[in-house]
Order: structure tokens, then sequence, then C-alpha cells
């Protein structure tokens, strides 16, 4: 009954912090309409996808909310309990609509992170184009006035 109970504050945690990143991610996604993103956005939309990925590894890896406790393994007459418990709180309901908001902000801030990488490469080829353009009128100069 404590695993669960753990199980359930644990997810109940989550559940709070990710709404937070949720509504704060909305504004970058909605960037994508807008030409002017600056650096800061980029910089916050770093911190919130690794926000969101220590929350994947803490729950994937050290809480283990899906994963049955070993005292199942030593008592298996506790299972019927264990899963009725497991039910009673929702606790792989709520642990799989956790993963999907993980999964849909860390897309959302991949994607807003590729526009903007996009944007700057795009920036730097207009760059070495217009260098090269001077490059061929300077010669073009040297060529038709210094001979």
């Amino acid at each position: 009954m404590a695993d669960i109970l753990a199980k359930s504050v644990v997810l109940s945690h989550y559940e709070t912090s990710l709404a937070t990143v949720f509504d704060q991610i909305e504004p970058f996604a909605a960037s994508l309409q807008r030409e002017n993103r600056s650096r800061q956005q980029s910089r916050e939309l770093l911190r919130q996808l690794g926000t969101t990925l220590l929350v994947q590894h803490k729950i994937v890896g050290q809480v283990e909310i899906i994963d049955k406790p070993e005292l199942l393994w030593e008592s298996p007459q506790l299972e019927n309990l264990y899963l009725r418990l497991e039910d009673e709180y929702e606790i792989r309901e709520r642990h799989h609509a956790l993963e999907r908001k993980l999964e849909l902000i860390a897309q959302t801030a991949q994607t807003v992170l590729e526009f903007m990488q996009h944007s700057s490469s795009q920036r730097v080829e207009w760059y070495v184009v217009i260098l090269i353009v001077v490059e061929v009128l300077l010669s073009l100069y040297d060529i038709l006035f210094k001979r």
C-alpha cells in the first residue's frame, strides 16, 4: 500500500511540475508564427527541454512507477491487492498521460529549436552569398578598370 501511495504522490508532483512547463512551452510554439525569436528564448527553451528530460529520467530510472515492488515476488498473494490499489489510484493511466505530455513538450521544444537553428543557418548562408558577390564585383572592377 505504501508503494502505491508513494507512486501516487510522485505522479502528482510531476503532474504539477509538467503542468507549469506545459504552460510555459506554449509561447514557444506560438513563436513559430513570428520571425523575431531571441537568443533568450532559445536559452529558455533549452532549459525547458532539460527540465523535461530530467523528469523523464527520474520517472523511468529512479522512481520506476510502472514496476511492481519486489515484495510481490516474495508474497504473490498480495498481488491482487496491489493491482486493485494500482487501479484505484490510476497509476498506469496517470503514468501514460504524463509520458504523453513529456513527449509533446520534448517534441515542441525540439521543433522550435530546429526552426531557430534553420533560421540562423539561413542567415549565415546569405552572408556567404553576399561575400561571394562582393568578391566577384571587386574582381570585375579590378579586371575592367585596372588594366
